[in-house]
């Protein structure tokens, strides 16, 4: 599902309240606002954003209760790419406003400026707020699906992302389980291996000792066969002589 219809409201005239003005200087500063709206729109419809969004909080500056103003600074800023500006701009005006039409354009502006900031659940909030308001706008009907359809896909992918990163630290713990165990094996082994070099180290030294003890036997037994030979010598020599 694309994105086709994000259609920003802008108030080309100022709607003023019946009745009777009696000062002079709020009817001077009335015609001066309105001075400032007129050119701000000129340079909105030239696309100059910047410069009408001057001109708008010139009026505002005028008339600090100008409704409509504050809505205009709010498409100005939203043509800047200033989304979340915009939306204070928006809400803004939906709060000064009483009536449904344009507290329902200022949601739906509203819920523009979420979805362009993709704060989506409070993008989807404003469009079903100004819904409420005015059920035939089908742009926010549609933008409101729109808005829903990438919340959807965002979750999903947050899920996902969730479920990527339960796997990973399943893995690092399956790892560090393993170097544990592998660890420990070598531990195990050259434990094993100590006490075999010691036990080695222990029948060495019992050979050594009754290999000590048989060359001492070996040699006793020798030197009695010498004496045993140095004695039939010396009686054979004897014999002789006789």
């Amino acid at each position: 599902m694309e994105l086709l219809n994000i259609k920003i409201i802008r108030f080309e005239k100022i709607l003023f309240t019946t009745g009777l003005i009696s000062i002079l200087p709020l009817l001077a500063n009335a015609q001066s606002e309105k001075k400032f709206i007129r050119q701000g729109n000129r340079e909105y419809q030239k696309n100059r954003y910047s410069d009408s969004e001057i001109s708008y909080r010139r009026a505002i500056d005028k008339n600090k209760s100008a409704p409509d103003a504050v809505f205009n600074v709010g498409d100005a800023l939203y043509k800047q790419k200033k989304f979340e500006d915009a939306g204070k701009q928006f809400i803004e005006n939906n709060n000064m406003n009483e009536k449904k039409e344009k507290k329902a354009a200022s949601l739906f502006n509203l819920g523009n400026a979420n979805l362009m900031a993709r704060k989506l659940e409070e993008s989807i909030d404003a469009y079903k707020k100004s819904l409420l308001l005015n059920s035939s706008n089908m742009e926010a009907k549609y933008n409101l699906a729109y808005a829903q359809d990438l919340l959807k896909q965002q979750q999903q992918q947050n899920k996902e992302k969730q479920d990527q990163n339960k796997d990973q630290n399943k893995n690092q713990e399956d790892k560090k389980n393993q170097k544990q165990d592998n660890n420990q094996q070598q531990n195990n082994n050259q434990e094993q291996k100590k006490q075999n070099q010691q036990q080695q180290q222990s029948i060495s030294k019992e050979d050594a000792e009754r290999l000590l003890k048989a060359l001492a036997n070996d040699e006793e037994k020798v030197q009695e066969k010498v004496k045993l030979a140095k004695a039939a010598k010396s009686k054979e020599r004897t014999l002789k002589n006789w």
